[in-house]
């Protein structure tokens, strides 16, 4: 990993991804692709910083980097909120932002995914995209879609004959991040970045953050009873007074 790009990597997650591969002798460059720009604790002789917004129609910026080796895409947002609270340009904006500049990057880099050359590649996705997500209808909408698109795209890979894949990140909530107008805090974060590169290494195409501990059993329930998940997913959610009804 040589020569990276990070997509939404001025804070969260994609920060800390940025920060770990900058440490690495052998990487030369960190290229940050984001609409913020990094925090000044947290900048690096490596990073070069890009200012840009997802939103955009062209996205002619992204050929620039297509020398890099690795790409990681991190950008998304959402919000807690029953559907019926949710503003129809938040609809629109969500999918804007979450779900379309992920196909419209790795079109760009496609011919390197496909290539017989290593390239390392990952999206962070979300759990939320796997089940019934009450209070995250939208959000998990947008994650359901790339889900199912790099599920998609990964068979046409193999069928390819390349050993490139690209990685499926889906954490549940992850503490440390600024994704709920929290603070960044890569003293916290900085053990999983090292775990998604260490999966975006061995160029796997799933990786769930505590799936024995955690997942493994919602899944297990929500595939057994998907309407008794998702009202007890409700139920938690308010119970926690993380939502108001």
């Amino acid at each position: 990993m040589k020569k990276a790009l990070i997509v939404g990597g001025a804070n969260g997650i994609g920060l800390a991804i940025a920060t770990e591969l900058a440490c690495r002798p052998e990487c030369e460059k960190v290229y940050i692709v984001d609409k913020a720009t990094v925090p000044e604790e947290y900048r690096n002789p490596k990073f070069e910083e890009y200012v840009f917004d997802l939103t955009s129609d062209d996205y002619s910026l992204f050929d620039q980097f297509l020398d890099c080796d690795t790409l990681m895409i991190t950008a998304g947002f959402g919000r807690l909120a029953l559907f019926r609270d949710i503003p129809e340009e938040t609809i629109t904006q969500s999918f804007q932002v979450n779900t379309l500049p992920t196909l419209r990057i790795l079109k760009r880099f496609y011919p390197k995914l496909e290539s017989t050359e290593d390239f390392y590649c990952g999206v962070m996705v979300s759990i939320a995209g796997f089940m019934t997500s009450p209070f995250f209808s939208v959000y998990a909408a947008t994650k359901a879609a790339l889900k199912v698109f790099i599920e998609s795209v990964n068979v046409e890979l193999l069928k390819a004959g390349t050993s490139n894949r690209i990685l499926n990140v889906s954490p549940g909530s992850i503490q440390g991040t600024s994704f709920t107008k929290g603070k960044t805090d890569l003293a916290k974060i900085g053990g999983l970045a090292q775990d998604i590169i260490a999966h975006l290494e061995r160029k796997e195409d799933l990786f769930i953050p505590q799936y024995e501990e955690v997942y493994h059993q919602v899944l297990e329930r929500y595939h057994a009873d998907f309407r008794a998940e998702g009202i007890h997913s409700y139920d938690y959610k308010v119970q926690s007074g993380r939502v108001k009804v």
